[in-house]
This record gives C-alpha cells, structure tokens and sequence, in this order.
C-alpha cells in the first residue's frame, strides 16, 4: 500500500529537523541545486520507459521573468513533475530565442551611449559585439527560472543560434526554397520607420490612437468625389479612386479619370467589390504602395505603385512636401488643401486603430518593400488537417475555431527583415541575375560579382523548428527517435497564431507529415484581482520574482495555477498570494505536529479491523481525491487540481482529522492513527508535489527519510480503502459539530467560552459513541444541575441540540441585532427585486451591472435564511 522508502536518514529530533516556522528562502536553493546536482531532471532517450516531453516556449535572451513566464512555466513544470511521478521518461527541454530585433536594439543602445553606430563597426564586428554582451548580460531569465523550480534538462539547453539550431534553419530554408514554397517578391509589409526593419504580425502593437478624419474632395463638377483618410499624406501615392461596382452614386463615373489635387496627376476612378459603400462617402483613396488592401486593388486593376516616401517615413515625391517627415507632411498637405477649398469634413479627436511596433512604439507605416516569403498555403493546410483528423488536439477544444479561422485564412509570411543579427538568408546573387540558394553542406559561389543577400530571417522562422531543430533535426538523433512528437505545448492562446500555427506548418513539412506536439494546452493571460489587464500605467503589474522573494517561489506557483483554468484569463492579487503562503505554512505545522507525534510511514497499513471509523474516513476521502485530481490533470484543470488539493489538506486533513485523531494520539492505543496519519501526509505530499515542489520535498524527506518527492511514485487509488459508512458517520458527526461552531458564531460566543448543551438522537445514526469528540471539539459541557434548554438547534434527521445560552449571551440584546439586521436585509432584497421587475432597467442596463443585482439579491435571500434560523434558535426560556 506504500511505497518502500530507501536512503532514510534518522534523526532524533521529534520534528524530523524542521524549524519552527517554513523559511522558503533557506529551503529553496538548496533542494534545487540538489535536484540538479543528482541529474534528477537529466532525460535518458535510451529508457525503456514511456516518453513524456515539452519544449519550453524560447524565452528572449533580452528578457526577464515576468508574470506571463512564471504561469507558463510553473504549469509546465507541474505537468513534467507529474509525469516523472507516474513513471514517465521526461524531457523538459529549455533554451532561448536570439530575439532579432529586441537584442540589436539593446545593443545599438549601448553603442549610441558610446557616440557610435552599427555601421561605425561594420556587419561583423557588430554581431560579434552582440555575441560579447549575449555572453555577458544575456540569458537572466535562465537563472530566474532555477529560481522559479523549473525541472528542466539544463544537460540539453539550446539557443536558436546555436551551431546545430543554424544548421536547421539554413537545411529547412534550402528545402522550402528547393520546393518553390519560398519566393523573392514586393509585397506591403509592417515596416518599422525607426528600427529600420520589417516585422511580423505579431511585433505590432495596436492601441486606440486619436488621430483626424479629413475628407477631401478630388476633381470638380459633375465629376468631382469626396474620399476620408487618416493619413492625408499618403494622397501623394495616389494611384486611383475605388468605389463598389453597385453603386448608384458613382456608377457614371467608373472608367473616368479625376485629377489628384496637389499632384496634377489624373487618376482612374475604378470599381471594386472590396469597397464598403455604407463606410464614409462609399470612395476610397486608393494608395497601393502604403497599404494592404490597396495593394490587392491596385494589384486587380493594374495600377501602378508609388512609393511616396523611404524607409524613414520621409516624404520623397518631388514639390514642397519632399524632405519632410511624416507628421510634418500631414498638417502641410491638409493645409494646402485647405487653402484650395478640398477639405469637405475634418473630424478631431478621431479614435482609431493604430499599430505600433513592440519594441520601440514608433507608428508602423505599411510599406511595399522587396521581401522574401514562405507561400503559406499548402503548408497552412496540412496544419488545419492536423487538427480536423484528431492527430493533434487542442485545449480547451472552443479554441480550435480561433485557429482554423488563422489557417485556413492565413496569408504568406514576411520572412526577411533588414538586421544584422539573426540567421543571414543563405541565398547569393551573381553576374547576370544569377540567384542561387545554399543549404549547409553546400559551397558558396565565389568569384567576381557574387554577394549574399543582406538581410536576416524571421525570428520567428527559427522559433518554429524548435520543437525537432532542438533535438537535434536535421540528424536523426536519440532525442528525435524518443521524444518526437513532443507530449504537449503549453502556450498563452495570444500566440495561438503567430507561433503554434508556424510549428505545425513547418513540422509536418520538415517531419514527413508528423506533427510536432500531441496536444496544444492554451492557458490565458494573468490579470490582476479585479479582472484588469495588467499594465505599468494602472500600477497593477506584478513581478514574480519580487513574490518570490517574499512569499516564496511555491506560494508563487500556487497562486498562479489556482486561477489557470482552461483558455480563461487568470486572476491574481498580492492576498492571494498570501494565503498560498498561509498553505504551505499549514503543511509545514501539520508535518512538524505529525512527526512530533509518532507518525511512521514504515510497513503497510493496519487491516480495516484495526482502524478506527475516522481513520477509515479519511483514508477515503483521500481515495476520492487521488482520483479527481487523476481527473482534472486529464483534462488540463489545473485550478481545481489546486482546489481540490487546498480543500482536502486544509479541511479534511488539518481542520478535521488532526483534531480528531489528538485524543487517540495521546493515548497508548495510538499505533494503527500513528500510522494512517504518515500515510496520509505522505501521499499528500506527492499529490501537491507537482505544484508546489520545494515545500513538499522537505516536508516529504522528513517524514519519510525519503531520497526525493521527484522520483517518487504518484498516488493511486486504492477501492479496498474506499469506505462509504465511515463518510456518512464522518459527515454526521462533521454536521453537528458545524451547526454548533455556526450558532456560536452568530451569536458572538467566543471560541473558549463553553456552554452547556443535551445531545440526542447521536445513536439513530451511529455517532454516539463520538460524543465525547463532539463535546470537545464544539466546546459543550455536559448538562449540569439546573440546566435549562435556552436554544435548540435541530441539526439533521433525529439530531437535536439545545443549549443553555443564560450568562453566556444577553438573549434580548441578541434578538434584538438580529431583528435589526433582518430588517435591513428585507430592505435590500425589495430594493434589488424592485430593479430586477423594471422591464425598462433590464432592457437598458448593462450585462454586468444587472449580473450585480442579482448577486446582492442572492446575499439578501441568504441572510434572510439564516437570521430566521438564528432567532428560531435563539428562545427565552
């Protein structure tokens, strides 16, 4: 029934050498270097036992943990500590990301702080200078990690650009380049005015911006049409006017051509279905070269593109505008139009969508730029089919429309972006337009007139080989052969898109049409107590490592996990925090008192004969409880994992079972309690070990003498000790003590003041021979001499209790808050009934203020219930 402990070390301290109080900082460190020292996380792909593997999402080499990284990561180490636990070969596979953009930033700072620039070095010398400071300052969170007790094989850490990572990533671009999925074109593209650089989707940042709306009018007469634009500027780039081919408005004039004001140009006016004749005027101004949507027009109808400024967003096209920036140009032109008479409307403050790039919150300027792709669609597709044929699911399953809406939609990918640190595009170009891709074991072309191209890749290209590249990939290694596909991917769904999307694609391709994770576990983003996003300008940003510090890293944890339901956003507050803290200290003092008490772990558990009916008890409740937490790990619920395991420890274990085990532990008839009691902490301790690994490795190693809670066995349930009577006697017993412990409170008796109390009916179902235990624990005498029944609650079925209340409360004084009180709860629940009868409220308040409403209709109703129970209780004699 228990798991032989080996390596046991005695100690002739009665608390197994806990101190009084659970110091996390002075357990911490030590049990982690510990872990590490005795490669209990080092992965073996030669096991013959089942393989479990996660590879950890890259963190920046910029970064440091943050809140976000502190519930990725304690729930993937929960879920690797588990595994290990239920006899698993486990790799947890950690590593980081070069971070193209945010790295060459830090360190383009640091030379500016030096008078200096990236090309005063030069290409080489500057990526030299960021492998120095990768060398130097790089790579914290590795350290913040150990911190947080990531399990993680440190054995196999990788970096995207490392030798073999470089290696994969020039093989896979080789491959999709050789297979035509990777092209050369001019496309529009997020472009980065002040990095200089193009981005990806997921480097833009968008934010409500006030800007203007001002509509202008193009020709004159008959002929004239009025288009609205936010960015007036851009009217320079010009290159027609689109309106929807249905309607009415501007039918006659589709196939004309109006003059472009300002320009002298003549443009076409055509027609297009993507127009919204309901938005605005029902015209567009059509910009090919400077956005999206144009570009797919201009791209309809032939028309040409005008790159109306350079990569700094300065205006370049010829007359009074050229030369000035952006912001400079747009009041210019708007006034020069002014001046006209062409503005029709000008709208200020307009509140609209803005993207901004993530790293440096400069406005982003939609540009046509030479870049190269990766032709997404057939790649796209195998991703969808995927996750349509069950080969990998997704959790929670609601998310799975959100990523078939991104495949099965998805554009082709910018890939290239113009820095100089990252992965260089393996692809020369020579005499005569001469282009020529290089895979790894390839040569170079030498020779006159030969260069490679400038530009870098994606880091995200990199970051999606990352669950077979770090194995390993493009050899066919141990690692692959035993741990791909990986176990599961644990990711926030903001990224759902931006990199589970890109894996998939980029594994069933590099794969042979095998995927790259079974399973994808989306968890959501942490928000503070109240539900708010977290944001350093509401001051609700917390920084894990400043919880850690002072709560410790497993009350960190545990905070974080009991709010992480499936694909919601997690909640979390400072106090809760706290009380996590409060648990783990709960088990420290209930070990401590447990081993001062003679508990053993030592041989199997007594025959049932043996037991008593509140041993058996909570060695059933404890059956349950291994077998609904099984349950909710299945299905990724990590928050009432941490519920159930709370509720158990704290209720069942501390609050009922140690109190009601302290007679029998004092007495000589102790040894078969002595023995449930280690048994039942021990397995306890397995099950929060997942969790919370450091409080309960060391309170496990001194109860058990144990080597490590790490390789320790998982619980299971055990249906002989499943035992239905002793719970219903339990709960019985549990229900008197609690109706008593009410009563008390609501009438202001405190804790250490006893009353005189008759019980009956105990006999009728079986706990009478508890009554001592129930006296004690809800602090009744026995009826004395003059006793008189003042109050009598009548607990459940043939339970009754009546109390003698005289001297111990002023029963008029009583009755009297209470009548108060009732009638202020009968206030408040007309009040909240009146609101909710109004049709005209309901209709028109919001969702969240009529929710409120009922909630404290609800807290009426109950008080309601218990003051009438409370004045029932409470009779004069």
């Amino acid at each position: 029934m228990t798991e032989t402990t080996q390596n046991r070390t005695p100690d002739s301290r009665p608390t197994g050498g806990l101190s009084a109080q659970y110091q996390p900082g002075e357990v911490e460190q030590r049990r982690y270097e510990n872990w590490v020292s005795q490669g209990y996380f080092t992965a073996d792909p030669a096991s013959d036992k089942p393989a479990f593997s996660i590879v950890i999402p890259p963190p920046n080499v910029t970064g440091s943990l943050h809140v976000g990284h502190a519930l990725d990561h304690t729930i993937q180490d929960t879920l690797s500590r588990l595994k290990r636990m239920q006899g698993f070969e486990v790799l947890w596979l950690p590593g980081m990301d070069h971070a193209g953009i945010a790295t060459q930033n830090v360190v383009e700072r640091q030379l500016a702080a030096q008078q200096l620039s990236r090309h005063d070095l030069g290409r080489e010398k500057f990526v030299e200078k960021v492998w120095e400071w990768k060398a130097q300052s790089g790579g914290a969170i590795l350290g913040q990690m150990r911190r947080l007790g990531d399990s993680v094989d440190w054995s196999r850490e990788r970096f995207t650009m490392d030798e073999g990572l470089s290696r994969a990533v020039q093989t896979i671009f080789k491959r999709l380049y050789d297979d035509e999925l990777i092209y050369r074109a001019n496309r529009i593209i997020n472009w980065c005015p002040r990095c200089l650089t193009a981005l990806s989707d997921i480097e833009v940042e968008h934010t409500d911006d006030e800007g203007e709306l001002v509509s202008i009018r193009y020709g004159d007469g008959d002929n004239a049409i009025v288009v609205a634009t936010t960015r007036a500027e851009t009217m320079l780039g010009d290159t027609a006017v689109a309106v929807h081919p249905d309607d009415e408005r501007y039918r006659h004039l589709i196939g004309t051509e109006v003059e472009l004001p300002l320009t002298g140009r003549r443009i076409p006016i055509v027609a297009d279905e993507h127009v919204d004749p309901s938005f605005g005027t029902g015209a567009v101004k059509v910009t090919p070269a400077h956005d999206p949507n144009d570009f797919e027009i201009g791209q309809r109808h032939g028309l040409p593109s005008i790159t109306m400024m350079d990569e700094r967003a300065v205006v370049t096209v010829h007359g009074p505008f050229e030369g000035l920036d952006r912001y400079e140009a747009r009041p210019a032109i708007v006034d020069a139009l002014r001046e006209q008479g062409r503005i029709v409307a000008e709208k200020r403050p307009y509140v609209h969508s803005v993207g901004h790039c993530s790293r440096c919150k400069t406005t982003v300027e939609p540009r046509l730029s030479l870049q190269w792709f990766v032709s997404t669609g057939p790649l796209a597709k195998a991703a969808g089919d995927a996750v349509r044929d069950g080969r990998v699911t997704i959790e929670p399953a609601e998310l799975s429309k959100r990523y078939f809406a991104w495949v099965d939609n998805m554009h082709d990918w910018c890939i290239s972006r113009q820095l100089w640190w990252g992965h260089r595009i393996p692809v020369w170009y020579g005499p005569d337009g001469a282009v020529v891709c290089v895979g790894p074991d390839e040569q170079p072309p030498t020779g006159e007139g030969w260069k490679q191209d400038e530009d870098v890749l994606d880091t995200w290209f990199s970051s999606a080989l990352w669950p077979f590249s770090t194995m390993g990939w493009p050899e066919q290694t141990a690692e692959l052969a035993k741990f791909y596909p990986t176990s599961v991917l644990v990711t926030g769904y903001d990224i759902l898109f931006f990199w589970v999307a890109r894996m998939m694609m980029f594994g069933l391709y590099a794969m042979d049409d095998v995927q790259p994770f079974n399973v994808v576990n989306l968890h959501g983003m942490v928000r503070d107590g109240h539900g708010k996003k977290m944001s350093k300008s509401f001051g609700n940003v917390v920084d894990p490592l400043d919880w850690i510090d002072r709560y410790g890293a497993d009350a960190t944890r545990f905070t974080l996990a009991r709010g992480a339901n499936p694909g919601s956003d997690v909640p979390i507050s400072e106090e809760w925090c706290q009380g996590s803290r409060n648990f783990c200290n709960k088990l420290w003092n209930a070990t401590r008192f447990a081993l001062m008490n003679g508990a053993t772990v030592e041989g199997d558990l007594p025959p049932a004969a043996e037991l008593s009916a509140i041993d058996k008890w909570i060695l059933s409740r404890l059956q349950h409880v291994i077998g609904e937490v099984d349950e909710q790990f299945k299905a990724y619920e990590y928050a009432k994992v941490c519920d159930t395991l709370y509720h158990f420890a704290w209720d069942d274990v501390c609050d009922w079972y140690l109190e009601l085990s302290k007679p029998v532990l004092a007495s000589d008839d102790s040894a078969a309690s002595k023995r449930v009691l280690g048994h039942v902490l021990d397995q306890l301790l397995r099950l929060l070990h997942p969790v919370i690994p450091f409080v309960t490795e060391e309170l496990w190693i001194a109860l058990t003498g144990g080597e490590t809670l790490v390789r320790a066995s998982w619980p299971a349930v055990e249906k002989e000790l499943i035992d239905d009577s002793a719970e219903e006697e339990l709960a019985a017993l549990q229900k008197v003590v609690t109706e008593v412990r009410r009563f008390r409170s609501d009438q202001g008796l405190k804790p250490s003041q006893r009353v005189a109390a008759a019980l009956t009916g105990l006999g009728a179902v079986g706990i009478d021979t508890h009554e001592p235990l129930i006296r004690s624990l809800a602090r009744l005498d026995a009826p004395g001499e003059g006793f008189t029944a003042t109050a009598t609650l009548a607990v459940s079925g043939p339970i009754t209790v009546d109390l003698d209340t005289r001297g111990t409360i002023d029963v008029a004084a009583e009755r009297a808050r209470l009548e108060k009180d009732r009638a202020a709860a009968e206030k408040e629940a007309a009040q909240c009934r009146a609101k909710l009868g109004n049709e005209s409220f309901i209709g028109k308040a919001p969702e969240q203020v009529v929710a409120k409403i009922k909630g404290r209709l609800e807290t009426a109703e109950a008080d309601l219930t218990r003051i009438a129970a409370a004045l029932e209780a409470l009779r004069t004699a």
